[in-house]
Formats: structure tokens, C-alpha cells, sequence
């Protein structure tokens, strides 16, 4: 499973298990609690703890901060996906029962990469890692997002993962001679075919203005995140300070 399976995805709070039915005995509906936005990580990367969630703005007006989801209180109820509304589910609660410090995990996905030795390797676009247990097994490494699209990303183990220095993933050398995989371009070329007119339309989509601002604005945050204590507090301003979207609405 991959973690930017998640971003975007509207969340719900649903009660917890023998709560579910109503005194007519229809389910109980789902209550919306906003969407999925980062994923959060171990700081040694080893595993997927849960996710970074925006709410809804307060009468459209309004906003909320960011808070934080365990992944092992997700679960699908009536056709969508849904946080057990128990405390243990939610920040400082759920770092709690998981025996964690949230300050010191790290979204991994959107930081620089760099090898060991120095090495520019582009930046960690997303992960793998297991349904269950949430254990990564790989990080998607990749130039950019056209270039994802066209050549594939670097598939790199997570074992190969050394830390963090400086706002950067700390990757073993040996994962600069890592060959891209995935890409449309590989598939073209498996078939002998050029890429289609629809890749390099689909291309073009991925250098539009608002996917360009979605990678700035996550790969500020990876930057961003793990140089100080209190990390999850703003990260939200910091992603759309570094997108060019942190701008007021019209009539305030």
C-alpha cells in the first residue's frame, strides 16, 4: 500500500464498535472530520504511524489546526474511511498509547535526498509499506514529478535509510546506482512503442500550476519538519507559505 494512496482521501469519525446502530437499527452516520494530508513516519523511518488531517474551516471561514490520526484507528464503515471516535485515535492521546513523541517523528515523504557521501538524489515522493502493521518497505525516490510520470521513481529499500541531517532523508550510497522503475517511458519501451500523446498530455497536467505548488508546498514541509521541537504545530502555514497559496480570501 502507498502512502499518497491516502492524501486527499475525506475522513470521518464513526463510534466505536457496538455504538454503530441506531435505535431503528440503521448504521449511525459517519461524521465528517476533514481530509487526509501527510503521512507521519518513526524518525528511523521503519514504520507508517498515521496521517496529519485538516478539518473543516469553522462556517468556511475559519481554520482549525492540523491534527493527528493513528493509522491503526482507521477503518472503512459504510462505504467510506473512518477514525474510531475514541481519544487514544488522536494526537498526543494516540502518541500515548503508541509510545511515541510525535516531535520527534518525521514526514519523510517530500524531503531532499541525499546519498551519504553528498550525493543529490532528488526527493522521497512516497512510501510502501504494509496494510497491517504499517512497517515501510520501500520510499519512492524521484527528480520530479514529470519525471516521475515519464521515467519512473528509484523503489529504495528502507533499510537503505541512514537518517536525517540538515533537512535532508540520509540515503547509503548505494542507492545512487538504484535503476528508476515504474515509469511510462519503461513501459513504452517494453512494448516498443513511443509514449503516447495522452502520457505527454498527462505530463503536461502534472507542470500545471496547482500540482507545481502541491510539490513545493510538501517538499517545504519535509524540509521543514524535524529542525525543531513543536514540529507539527505549523506545518500547515509552512506548506502553503512554500506552495504560493497562504493567501486571504476575497472579502475579509
Amino acid at each position: 500500500m502507498r502512502a499518497q494512496d491516502f492524501q486527499g482521501i475525506k475522513l470521518y469519525r464513526v463510534p466505536p464498535a457496538g455504538k454503530r446502530t441506531a435505535k431503528d437499527g440503521t448504521p449511525v452516520r459517519p461524521k465528517k472530520m476533514g481530509k487526509i494530508h501527510f503521512p507521519v513516519f518513526t524518525p528511523e523511518g521503519s514504520r507508517l504511524l498515521g496521517f496529519m488531517c485538516t478539518p473543516p474551516e469553522i462556517a468556511g471561514m475559519v481554520k482549525r489546526p492540523d491534527f493527528f490520526v493513528a493509522y491503526d484507528a482507521l477503518e472503512p464503515f459504510e462505504g467510506v474511511l473512518c477514525a474510531v471516535d475514541e481519544k487514544a485515535s488522536f494526537d498526543k492521546a494516540a502518541a500515548k498509547r503508541l509510545g511515541i513523541d510525535l516531535d520527534r517523528c518525521l514526514i519523510w515523504t517530500g524531503m531532499d535526498v541525499r546519498t551519504q557521501s553528498g550525493s543529490s538524489l532528488g526527493y522521497c515522493a512516497d512510501a510502501t509499506f504494509d496494510p497491517k502493521t504499517g512497517a515501510v518497505s520501500h520510499y519512492a525516490l524521484t527528480r520530479g514529478a514529470t519525471a516521475s510520470v515519464l521515467l519512473g521513481d528509484v523503489e529504495m529499500p528502507a533499510q537503505y535509510l541512514r537518517g536525517y541531517r540538515d533537512g535532508c532523508m540520509i540515503v547509503d550510497d548505494a542507492v545512487a546506482d538504484l535503476e528508476v522503475s515504474g515509469g511510462a517511458a519503461a513501459r513504452a519501451a517494453e512494448v516498443t512503442v513511443k509514449v503516447s500523446a495522452k502520457v505527454k498530455e498527462g505530463a503536461k497536467v502534472l507542470d500545471d500550476h496547482g500540482s507545481v505548488a502541491v510539490e513545493k508546498g510538501t517538499r517545504a514541509v519535509g524540509r521543514q519538519l524535524g529542525k525543531t521541537k513543536g514540529m507539527f504545530r505549523a506545518f500547515k502555514s509552512e506548506f502553503k507559505k512554500a506552495a504560493g497559496t497562504d493567501t486571504k480570501k476575497k472579502g475579509k
